[in-house]
């Protein structure tokens, strides 16, 4: 749950045309809100309806610059929040449904929340990715904090000298098992078929680690709790004979891939294969003059806050300078 106050603000406070509207609000809509904002542009922020994106449902952020001791997910994002609202940013705790985005450059935009009509000059997309889930018993249960995650290279060190298990086959799940093995008393790396998508040299690396048991073909069937309420084990199944086995582990780390949230502007802003939204070289611009993307919508390689918190700041002076040029 937020620990801010949940309350959308009221349509009055929605001009006829605005500056700039940012649609999100993970690290990269937060942070294009901050520098919108301090360059006088008083910025919409249309938030979704679950306020602070993936870091709302994050236990403890230790690699976010400026918190020695680490900071509560939820936390790190009311600061975000607090941070750009300081600077005139205003929040609609809406979702954005429908978009018609001009082709020429200068004219207004148009989007759609939840039914209320919005124009403006700019738009910075920051809607993010999702993780995707095995959606099996457990997983959501576990979630949050209790031992089931989708990023080991964010929590590997609180799983420090204990048991873990890493789900996937291709190069993100060999590098979450790698990370994990600096950190944790054992790794066991789950995977569906015989063999690996991943490549050929980090499947030797992964190999040759003494930390790392490899499992395959097995598929999970489910997180169970231990007496502590948190992932106390995993269940899974062999493929070929259906052979089941409990594997202990207090931290499971699912890395079969994210989904670029990218389906509201699919066929109007360009995108790649795998739906994430390309950007001009060396820009937050997307085909679209007047549109920009940043944060995970456009990044499948890092998928970091900082490095989300870093391309939201690109954005908003991409924004700034297109908006003083039209």
């Amino acid at each position: 749950m937020s620990i801010w106050a949940n309350v959308a603000a009221p349509d009055s406070e929605v001009r006829a045309v605005e500056d700039v509207v940012i649609v999100g609000s993970g690290p990269a809509g937060y942070t294009a809100a901050l520098y919108a904002g301090r360059a006088a542009f008083r910025p919409l922020v249309v938030e979704g309806l679950a306020p602070g994106g993936l870091l709302q449902t994050t236990e403890l952020v230790e690699n976010f610059p400026g918190y020695p001791q680490g900071v509560l997910g939820p936390a790190l994002m009311a600061d975000l929040r607090a941070q750009a609202e300081r600077f005139g940013t205003r929040f609609l705790t809406r979702l954005v449904d429908r978009v018609a985005f001009a082709t020429a450059a200068g004219a207004p935009h148009r989007l759609w929340a939840d039914g209320r009509e919005i124009a403006a000059r700019a738009v910075i997309l920051a809607m993010g990715a999702a993780p995707r889930t095995l959606g099996v018993p457990g997983e959501r249960e576990l979630g949050g904090g209790r031992g089931v995650a989708y990023c080991a290279v964010c929590e590997a060190p609180l799983y420090a000298g204990r048991d873990t298990i890493v789900i996937g086959g291709g190069d993100s799940a060999m590098e979450e098992a790698l990370g994990l093995a600096r950190h944790a008393r054992s790794v066991v790396l789950v995977h569906r078929r015989a063999a690996f998508a991943a490549s050929p040299i980090m499947r030797e690396r992964v190999l040759a680690s003494a930390k790392i048991r490899v499992l395959t073909p097995y598929v999970v069937e489910g997180f169970v709790a231990g007496d502590d309420g948190k992932l106390g084990a995993t269940r899974v199944r062999r493929v070929t004979d259906g052979a089941s086995e409990i594997i202990a582990s207090a931290g499971a780390f699912v890395a079969i891939g994210h989904t670029p949230s990218s389906t509201l502007v699919r066929g109007v802003v360009e995108t790649d294969a795998r739906g994430y939204i390309v950007c001009r070289p060396g820009s937050r611009e997307t085909n679209v003059p007047g549109v920009f993307a940043c944060g995970d919508l456009v990044d499948a390689r890092y998928r970091q806050a900082v490095t989300a918190a870093a391309s939201g700041c690109e954005a908003a002076l991409d924004a700034q300078r297109y908006l003083e040029t039209h």
